[in-house]
């Protein structure tokens, strides 16, 4: 059971300089950097073109309809940070605008990532504050029932522990565990060194059937060319 009417202050962040190695790559890059895990479910989308993100998690759990802790988590904001929303059951409702947004960029907030709706979008957009959600909703909601602030949260089927690593682009969104935000920072570079040599093979003319040494195992599982 989810514990209700908390805010920890304090929370493990993960390094900086992690932070900022991850922040150079993509998404799909890091989540297979890192096992093939970490996705958030594929319907949390970028309200807007070309937003992205990376940033340490300060998460909340929101109650369906209500946006009353999502106040309380901007006080708990540190420059850097990503604000992560999840919500006790599932709720589109618009929990975020403009003005929480102002509030959250005052305080140096990287984006907003949230299992349930947001609105204003121009305004987002004209502010470049990214935000990923699962719906665009102009519904409002109420301030009446307790959440949490920086508890471990299930956002979109991933789980996220404050001061996670939270990077998203136009390919969705990833969880980088903050205890190994080094490891599959590291991994990230040689995964992306790996591809960028791939890549000009590729660009070069060479198949994949080669480059994969894919032909063997095709041959075996019983492929037939017919001419």
């Amino acid at each position: 059971m989810q514990e209700l009417g908390v805010v920890h202050r304090s929370i493990n962040r993960a390094a900086d300089v992690d932070v900022k190695t991850l922040s150079e790559f993509g998404v799909s890059t890091i989540h297979e950097a890192m096992g093939r895990l970490g996705l958030m479910r594929p319907y949390i989308r970028p309200v807007f073109p070309g937003a992205k993100l990376c940033g340490t998690a300060v998460t909340v759990l929101l109650q369906p309809g209500d946006n009353w802790m999502m106040h309380v988590a901007a006080e708990q904001i540190q420059p850097g940070d990503v604000l992560v929303a999840a919500c006790t059951t599932e709720s589109d409702d618009g929990f975020f605008g403009d003005l929480l947004a102002t509030s959250l960029q005052s305080r140096g907030a990287a984006g907003l990532v949230i299992d349930g709706g947001c609105r204003d979008i121009a305004t987002l957009q004209e502010m470049n504050f990214p935000v990923f959600s699962r719906a665009i909703n102009s519904k409002g909601t109420v301030k009446a029932t307790l959440g949490s602030v920086n508890i471990p949260v299930v956002c979109a089927n991933a789980l996220v522990t404050p001061g996670d690593v939270v990077v998203a682009d136009v390919d969705g969104v990833v969880v980088v565990p903050a205890d190994r935000a080094a490891e599959v920072a590291e991994a990230a570079r040689k995964r992306e060194d790996n591809e960028e040599s791939k890549r000009q093979r590729f660009a070069a003319g060479e198949l994949g059937l080669d480059i994969y040494s894919m032909r063997g195992p095709l041959a075996d599982a019983g492929l037939r060319y017919v001419d």
